[in-house]
């Protein structure tokens, strides 16, 4: 594929700041289309950065640069961009993350949030607020992440953005107040009362039309008395109410702290073809949002688990740095992407490599997701701060900024870098569990050792995709979040890795038990001169309770059958019940009674007394009605309470049984069943697609159970 790089990059040097504070590290967060990508363009272009802005359509912008982006013309992984800006206090430098809107992703969307410490909601004035977006605002207020929302596309034909407004504030809360109002081809500064127009990239000032009056005139009340209600000044709204005019640049401070602190929302419209509301974003980034010493570190241990307490956003503390991104190329190598939270990383020094999932999460978020724990030194190679996929050389890189490491051979997503001599470990980010299992095996033979090394890079790269070698079915599956996600992945496989795979079938690993107690004869005699082989026996089966396992009982009198060939027997039947006795699933929970049988002095041995007990066993399930087991899984679906009926109906269509709801919050409803996992195979999508993205489940294991006979004839 051709190259579409925007070409149009100024020239100026990447950004570098000598202190944490001149630092802002802002994740963009909303639906997919709403215009996120296109807004960092925009921003780019305003900030000198870039001489014109690329396109999703063209292909041609900063942050969509994977092939696989280019040709879905939407963003599929997070990427970064800095740009400098002057603010009240200096120049500042402002690293823009920007992340994937549709859910498949939500991964990078998380690891776009530990990288940050303060969002950006981006919202369409052609759209409302969809169900992944409002979760991700909830998110943030649980940890008070400080939040602004930018509303775009207001050139669009369908284009409102009073209705967008409203989507915004239904959504995400009454502190949600705009401080500018569109207005011909500009806006109108609700505090300020003053109309910024722009012409040919430039800003200018004059008086607003006098026809917009009343709208600025309640749209400023309500404004000023959210900000009074956020400020600490108490005596402020007792002088507001009295009539008193509060100085705009009080106002103003007390809208910064606000903001800053996570208990005000402003919302900026911004049109991204025209440049219009991009400067007064730029002012609320810098002037609004925290730095990050402002912003509290994550929990932070030494690779044993002890906590360790009273580190700071310092670049002269000890180092500490996290991997939120990994990505790998067979020509560059891999790529790091680190935010650094303390000290100060340095070409060519060698830092320690922490990666702790299972001690945080346990084994099934640990080596299940690829990720196995591990402790090890690493020579830290070229750093860069990027633009897109431009890696712009850095010196250095200290505290509370964002920088890429090259050729970090170990490190993975969520791994930790510190000083070798004083090893820490950073509390891994929460992934969501990945539930939409595809199978697929290689195209070739000669694909078959390139899958294991791209599924290996790429498990280490996405802690959202699961890679599972199943024992029992002999399928390789990969657990991804959805139909989306899978196709980036077997895209990067087949493109970047160079592997052909076809996606096959999937298999649920069932099992066979007896219907009743039944007998087996097992004789196996064969005489081809010399020695030969003579094994009878005679067993009994009948069925245990579920769960049970399996017994094998000696009941030989007489000697009929040798006290040497006795194991014999028992590990022909177990073996025979790993193969299955009618469908080729194993067998459980069964007793086996030997009670008779037949050696020969020269020819019996413990082969051939396998090979009768495997006979003996196949006779008996001929003999019976052989039952197959499914594995039944418990579900817990959370579900707003208008859709629990729908949910309720289409579990019990897949068989599901119904075990109650309890309610979650003022809205929510979590609905639990016990579902059979042959019907559940696809819930990820199903769910999604009944629900338009507001439920979610979750899946674990609970027994295995008849399977009715309906559905069983279909798999023998």
């Amino acid at each position: 594929m051709a190259d579409k790089t925007n070409t149009s990059q100024g020239t100026g040097a990447a950004p570098a700041v000598d202190s944490p504070a001149a630092i802002r590290n802002v994740v963009l967060v909303g639906p997919s289309g709403a215009g996120k990508t296109t807004l960092v363009e925009a921003l780019l272009v305003a900030s000198g950065v870039l001489n014109r802005p690329g396109t999703v359509q063209d292909g041609t912008t900063v942050c969509d640069f994977d092939d696989a982006e280019i040709r879905q013309q939407r963003t599929v992984g997070l990427s970064l961009a800095s740009l400098r800006h002057d603010g009240p206090d200096g120049t500042v430098k402002v690293n823009l993350i920007d992340t994937p809107g549709y859910a498949d992703f939500v991964g990078e969307l998380r690891a776009g949030l530990r990288a940050a410490d303060c969002a950006l909601f981006v919202i369409s004035a052609c759209e409302g607020v969809d169900e992944p977006t409002r979760t991700a605002w909830q998110e943030c207020a649980e940890v008070g992440m400080p939040r602004a929302v930018a509303v775009t596309k207001l050139d669009h034909a369908r284009a409102n953005y009073q209705n967008a407004l409203a989507a915004a504030q239904a959504a995400f809360g009454d502190k949600v107040l705009p401080l500018y109002l569109p207005a011909g081809d500009g806006l109108i500064g609700l505090l300020t009362q003053t109309y910024y127009a722009y012409s040919g990239g430039k800003r200018s000032t004059s008086a607003p039309d006098p026809s917009y009056g009343d709208q600025i005139e309640e749209l400023r009340g309500t404004l000023i008395e959210g900000i009074i209600e956020e400020s600490e000044d108490e005596s402020l709204m007792d002088r507001y109410l009295g009539g008193e005019e509060i100085d705009e640049k009080i106002l103003i401070e007390d809208l910064e702290r606000a903001v800053a602190r996570g208990s005000f929302f402003p919302v900026i419209p911004v049109c991204s073809a025209s440049g219009v509301g991009t400067y007064e974003l730029l002012e609320v980034i810098t002037a609004g949002f925290p730095s990050p010493p402002e912003h509290p570190l994550p929990e932070v241990f030494t690779p044993h688990g002890v906590p360790r307490q009273g580190l700071t956003c310092d670049p002269d503390g000890p180092l500490l740095a996290e991997v939120v991104k990994t990505t790998s190329d067979p020509y560059v190598g891999r790529v790091s992407l680190v935010r650094v939270f303390s000290g100060t990383i340095r070409p060519d020094a060698t830092v320690h490599v922490s990666g702790h999932f299972t001690s945080f999460f346990g084994d099934h978020h640990g080596t299940a997701h690829g990720h196995e724990d591990h402790d090890e030194d690493e020579r830290i190679g070229t750093l860069s701060f990027p633009l897109g996929k431009i890696q712009r050389p850095a010196g250095e890189v200290i505290a509370g900024d964002l920088c890429a490491i090259g050729r970090l051979t170990r490190a993975e997503t969520g791994d930790t870098l510190s000083d070798k001599a004083d090893p820490l470990l950073l509390k891994p980010w929460t992934m969501p569990e990945p539930l939409l299992p595809i199978a697929v095996q290689a195209h070739a033979k000669t694909d078959e050792d390139k899958l294991g090394v791209g599924l290996q890079r790429l498990a280490a790269e996405d802690p959202t995709l699961r890679i599972e070698q199943n024992p029992e079915t002999h399928q390789i599956v990969l657990w991804c979040m959805g139909e989306a996600h899978a196709d980036v992945v077997l895209d990067a496989l087949a493109n970047r890795y160079g592997v052909t795979v076809d996606q096959v079938e999937l298999r649920v690993p069932l099992r066979e038990t007896f219907g009743g107690p039944a007998k087996g004869h097992g004789r196996h005699v064969k005489q081809s001169g010399g020695h030969g082989q003579y094994a009878v026996c005679d067993i009994e089966v009948e069925p245990l309770p579920p769960g049970s396992g399996f017994e094998f009982v000696d009941k030989v009198v007489g000697g009929a059958v040798p006290r040497q060939f006795i194991p014999s027997v028992e590990k022909g039947v177990r073996a025979q019940m790993e193969k299955g006795v009618a469908a080729g699933y194993p067998v459980v929970d069964i007793r086996v009674t030997l009670h008779d049988g037949k050696a020969h002095s020269v020819d019996s041995s413990d082969m051939a007394f396998q090979m009768a007990g495997a006979l003996a066993l196949r006779e008996a399930a001929a003999a019976t009605r052989i039952v197959l087991l499914e594995p039944v899984d418990l579900v817990s679906v959370l579900v707003p309470d208008d859709l629990v009926g729908a949910v309720m109906s289409d579990l019990s269509g897949r068989r599901g049984r119904l075990l109650g709801t309890d309610k979650v919050g003022d809205s929510r409803t979590l609905v639990k069943a016990e579902v059979p996992q042959v019907e559940i195979t696809r819930y990820a999508i199903d769910l999604r697609s009944l629900s338009h993205g507001a439920a979610s489940f979750t899946r674990e294991f609970s027994r295995y159970e008849p399977m009715p006979d309906s559905v069983a004839a279909k798999l023998k």
